[in-house]
């Protein structure tokens, strides 16, 4: 039986229901997958660019706490994120910003629209 997203550290219910919307329902399959597709797999389902929901992520793969992404490492990341972000045109809700993007992301704000 394939385990939910949220036994990946750092993700919980609510970007365990991001996932679903993205149509990824399984810890395995994020991990096939990898962090940058499985990225690209949400905001192609809607959900709000925000760096912070893409580093989370990536650490969690990882298995590390959010919090140990730092230096060049998170500078590293942010120019991974930014071509992510590139490549996907129209997602970007206008009038949000980044850290509305990333509570809705966590569940705490609700979505717009």
């Amino acid at each position: 039986m394939p385990n939910p997203v949220s036994t990946i550290r750092n993700l919980g219910p609510a970007s365990e229901a991001a996932f679903a919307r993205a149509g990824v329902h399984s810890a395995e399959e994020i991990e096939d997958m990898g962090p940058d597709e499985a990225y690209r797999r949400l905001l192609l389902s809607g959900a709000q660019p925000h760096f912070i929901g893409y580093y989370v992520l990536v650490m969690g793969l990882q298995g590390r706490p959010w919090t140990d992404c730092k230096g060049d490492e998170k500078k590293a990341l942010r120019t991974r994120f930014d071509a992510i972000k590139a490549s996907i045109i129209g997602t970007k809700e206008k009038g949000r910003s980044d850290l509305e993007a990333a509570l809705q992301f966590f569940g705490v704000v609700e979505r717009r629209g």
